[in-house]
């Protein structure tokens, strides 16, 4: 088995038992019995650059109303936004919502696709989205990566990449794939409660003994 193999297997195995049950709040929808794609992908989008329990709550106002794009498209902007508010950009997401509704009923039928080519052809929907509806709306391998996943795996020191997008691209080559799926959902819950942008908790981390803690000037 490869070095990075090994230490990939490290990381995981000893964040699964590290966070034990705690997940991001998009896996958590996920694993909700029955649950379309399509109600991923409109809370993924709402998530950006939102805490988990502000989306948390704003996904159950908006799905208690509508989970389809035709029952999206029934709302005006200003109800929709009333709907979703606070979450960060909320007139812009409300738009998003709107117009990524009506690309998936005139393009797809009504269905979200479940290629990531094919999602990355939807206005509104980049990278990072189309990767997590890949992975927790259709299980199919994919790798997201947010700025949890990006800064925590440079910080480790498994990876050395300047934006996300190389870090997807880093990640594909040398993450084993078993792992894909699971990997966003643990950094993101570790990032969260342990390894923080500024300060992170390195007395708490479980991982202590194997990160190399690049670019951390100041840690508790």
């Amino acid at each position: 088995m490869k070095k990075e193999h090994t230490l990939f297997t490290e990381i995981v195995e000893t964040l699964k038992d590290y966070l034990k049950d705690k997940v991001p709040v998009i896996t958590e929808l996920s694993q909700k019995k029955d649950v379309d794609p399509f109600v991923i992908l409109i809370g993924t989008i709402l998530s950006l650059r939102t805490k988990d329990e502000t989306t948390r709550k704003a996904m159950e106002r908006l799905f208690k109303r509508a989970r389809t794009p035709e029952e999206m498209l029934m709302f005006k902007n200003e109800a929709l936004e009333q709907l979703i508010y606070p979450v960060g950009f909320y007139k812009k997401k409300a738009k998003t919502i709107k117009d990524i509704s009506k690309t998936i009923i005139e393009r797809y039928n009504g269905k979200v696709p479940d290629e990531l080519e094919e999602l990355l052809k939807i206005k509104g929907v980049g990278r990072k989205t189309a990767n997590l509806v890949i992975t927790e709306g259709f299980s199919k391998p994919g790798i997201c990566v947010d700025t949890h996943v990006h800064r925590i795996s440079n910080r480790l020191g498994v990876i050395k990449t300047k934006n996300p997008h190389e870090t997807e691209y880093a990640l594909r080559d040398t993450l084993p794939e078993k792992y894909w799926n699971i990997y966003n959902a643990l950094l993101v819950t570790f990032g969260q409660y342990v390894c923080k942008p500024i300060s992170p908790h390195c007395s708490l981390c479980p991982l202590g003994h194997i990160c190399k803690r690049i670019g951390v000037r100041v840690f508790r």
